[in-house]
């Protein structure tokens, strides 16, 4: 008996003494709050300090290259352990056990060997698909997916980005790009969701709420940036992280509504913008980061810089005499996280400042605060290892059918001259030529495998150039590819011989200011392979392999047909395969406007006093003189059938504020194909206080539709949420008068009344 009572107070005590142990941070039955808390007053300011720093993979591997992920522990300990470092980024595509290991062995010293535990929270560039990881499945870019006008295809690049790489402890996705891409000469245009605010809302809130809330990733969960936060893609040279002036209208009206979109999505980072507004460098700005993005449009995650941004105040803006000065300013403005990312300059200037009353310890937990909250957010206390059980997962065959669909549908037909496409009679002899005819590297541009794009030999052996894709597709035809040097005489020679030519043209893969150019126009190279395997005679299809709409004025009408395949990854050479073949119907649509001058552009929401030279026949339209603008306007993209809209009809003729009305259009296929169709509505207020675009894009839907098959397709205007618009001064304004709705070739006009004072 006095054995049994000893076991058993022996048991009681030992269980009271466990439960007093368990620190309430690591509790997960409390709320994330109370454990924020309690893991923030245990931890001294050097460990506060280290949370707010993130390192670079370099640091860390055996080489100090981006892709070696290869963990030098020793390394990792000393950040760790020694300056409690909470976080690392980056690497380049290796196999997914190369990145569990490294990243298990990574988490282990932080969790297992660090005094409190915090696990780290690793940050990858995967921006359109795990494009960081070998063997993954690659979809479009941003612009590509734009040009669908489907939102389900960012559903299906969120979902399956997130699929592919939680499971290798990439919590932090470094994506979507939410910048607006209103200006083609932007080297990163390509990231961008096109030059409208409502595409960029819809397709960067979608991928937002498919890469955080997918259920196929339990038990983990990761996190989206929306970056880069803001004006950023719109610098007065074109050139990357340049200067930007930009009034406030521009700023509320056109480039905040895509990151409150994402924010209202539930996005959990931002990354800033690394250029200057208006004479003040983002990271230094408590306008924007505190005042407009955290107090106005009501974010509460975590700002994070972009790379070495606090540095470049000092050696880049020049705003600051030395890196501790501008660590003050940039914790002033607002930022939380610094990606450094390749020293300790960060963590060593917060000290200083700190111990030196220049920031107080408070400010430092304000931040630390929303870091420790993401962690617990994202479940890394509970689960901090990778797994390696479910590879079979990464690039998947219904993964790549997905990726392969975003493709297809993203492909824009710009000329069909005598319907020379598609090739439903396979051609005899089939001349293939131009830089992007071969190029695996080509078809998926920057952020693919590299950081610059990488090695022809580093892309999937499986995956087709257009060269192997059109083997394929074309079994019965002999396909000649001409090398890129090939003399002007044997080009001559060889398009005389062959039935039909194929000039796959465009870019090298490029990111960042590594893409700055210094004029639009196709290079003289390949305008005068086109020019001279047209002097044949013989019908001669363009493809464009690219990130931006390099301009094709001079040989457009050299060309029979004309394809902007921009950049659709992995899958895009039989995609555009598919397309010439028939066996797919293109239905792309420019998210842009296409420039026919490398020296004059214009978005298509631009005001009417933009366009000043018009016909005088035209001075009564809204769109007056934008034929001479662009060679192709947004929104513009051929089908191999027809489409007819007919019976466009309004509701009602006015509405007040608190009322709706639904524009209602029949779309039918008159042609002799099924296929999709994007029906894009616009409205335009006619007179406004401020003045007003000539339309802008505020509903989009994709059909199907048989051979003559017609489809009710309807919008209901909503005036809070489509008809207003925030001034300067991000004061909202809902104005009474007369507007237009627009579909396809057709406008019916409407009036919201003044409200009536009882």
């Amino acid at each position: 008996m006095k054995t049994l009572f000893l076991f058993t107070f022996y048991l009681l005590f030992s269980l009271g003494i466990s439960a007093q142990t368990v620190e309430p941070y690591k509790n997960p039955d409390l709320p994330i709050s109370d454990r924020v808390e309690d893991l923030l007053s245990r931890m001294t300011l050097e460990e506060k300090i280290g949370q707010m720093d993130q390192l670079n993979i370099t640091l860390i591997n055996t080489t100090g290259e981006q892709r070696d992920v290869e963990l030098v522990k020793s390394k990792a300990r000393e950040y760790i352990l020694n300056h409690h470092i909470g976080s690392f980024l980056n690497g380049e595509a290796v196999p997914a056990q190369q990145w569990y290991e490294f990243t298990k062995a990574l988490q282990k010293i932080a969790v297992e060997e660090s005094r409190l535990g915090i696990p780290i929270i690793y940050g990858i560039d995967h921006m359109h698909g795990a494009s960081y990881l070998a063997g993954a499945t690659i979809f479009p870019h941003n612009i590509n997916l734009a040009a669908t006008f489907d939102v389900q295809h960012s559903i299906n690049n969120g979902h399956i980005t997130a699929l592919e790489s939680a499971d290798l402890g990439h919590h932090w996705i470094f994506a979507p790009v939410l910048d607006l891409g209103r200006n083609p000469k932007w080297p990163r245009l390509y990231e961008t969701y096109g030059e409208s605010y409502h595409v960029a809302s819809e397709m960067g809130s979608a991928y937002v709420k498919a890469l955080q809330n997918n259920p196929d990733i339990s038990p983990y969960k990761v996190a989206a940036t929306g970056k880069h936060f803001l004006g950023y893609s719109d610098p007065r040279s074109g050139w990357d992280r340049t200067p930007v002036d930009l009034s406030g209208q521009s700023i509320h009206e056109l480039h905040a509504p895509a990151f409150q979109a994402a924010i209202d999505a539930g996005m959990k980072t931002i990354m800033v913008n690394s250029s200057e507004i208006n004479g003040i460098p983002v990271h230094a700005s408590k306008e924007i980061l505190t005042n407009l993005l955290r107090g106005h449009m009501g974010f509460d995650g975590v700002i994070v810089t972009d790379w070495d941004d606090i540095g470049k105040l000092v050696n880049y803006h020049y705003t600051a005499k030395d890196y501790t000065q501008a660590t003050e300013m940039a914790l002033n403005a607002g930022i939380d996280m610094s990606m450094t990312p390749t020293s300790l300059a960060f963590s060593e200037s917060v000290m200083e400042l700190v111990k030196s009353e220049r920031i107080s310890e408070s400010r430092i937990d304000e931040s630390v605060r929303r870091i420790l909250t993401l962690k617990f957010e994202l479940g890394l206390f509970e689960h901090p290892y990778p797994r390696n059980d479910r590879f079979e997962r990464i690039g998947s065959n219904a993964n790549k059918a997905k990726a392969r669909a975003a493709a297809e549908e993203s492909i824009v037909l710009l000329k069909n001259e005598n319907a020379v496409l598609p090739l439903v009679k396979s051609p005899e002899k089939i001349l293939l030529v131009g830089r992007s005819a071969n190029s695996k590297r080509n078809l998926s541009g920057g952020w693919t495998v590299g950081w610059q794009g990488a090695e022809e030999e580093r892309y999937p052996k499986d995956m087709h150039t257009i060269y192997t894709a059109l083997k394929a597709e074309f079994d019965q035809s002999t396909i000649t590819l001409m090398p890129e040097n090939t003399s002007t005489k044997d080009l001559q020679s060889a398009a005389r011989e062959h039935d039909l030519i194929i000039a796959a043209i465009g870019e090298e893969p490029y990111t960042e200011f590594v893409g700055n150019l210094t004029t639009l126009e196709l290079p003289a190279d390949q305008q005068s392979l086109i020019t001279t395997v047209a002097a044949s005679g013989k019908p001669v299809i363009g493809i464009f392999v690219g990130g931006r709409p390099l301009i094709v004025s001079d040989v457009l009408d050299e060309m029979d047909g004309y394809l902007w395949a921009g950049l659709p990854g992995f899958e895009g050479a039989e995609s555009i395969a598919n397309i010439l073949s028939g066996d797919v119907n293109p239905s792309g649509k420019l998210p842009f406007s296409y420039p026919i001058y490398p020296s004059h552009f214009v978005p298509y929401n631009h005001k009417p006093s933009d366009v000043y030279f018009f016909d005088p026949e035209e001075a009564n339209s809204i769109t007056q003189g934008e034929k001479n603008v662009w060679q192709w306007p947004f929104g513009f993209g051929l089908s191999y059938t027809e489409f007819e809209y007919s019976d466009f009809t309004l509701s009602a003729n006015t509405l007040s504020v608190d009322e709706t009305i639904t524009a209602s259009i029949t779309v039918t296929n008159t042609g002799e194909r099924a296929g999709k169709e994007s029906v894009i509505w616009y409205l335009h207020d006619q007179v406004g206080t401020v003045t007003r675009p000539v339309k802008e894009v505020k509903h989009m839907k994709k059909i199907f539709l048989e051979p003559g098959e017609s489809s009710i397709v309807q919008f209901t205007i909503e005036p809070d949420k489509d008809l207003g618009f925030p001034d300067e001064n991000r004061r909202y304004r809902l104005e009474p008068g007369k507007y237009t709705v627009m579909v396809n070739n057709e406008k019916v006009d409407f009036e919201l009344l003044q409200n009536q004072t009882p």
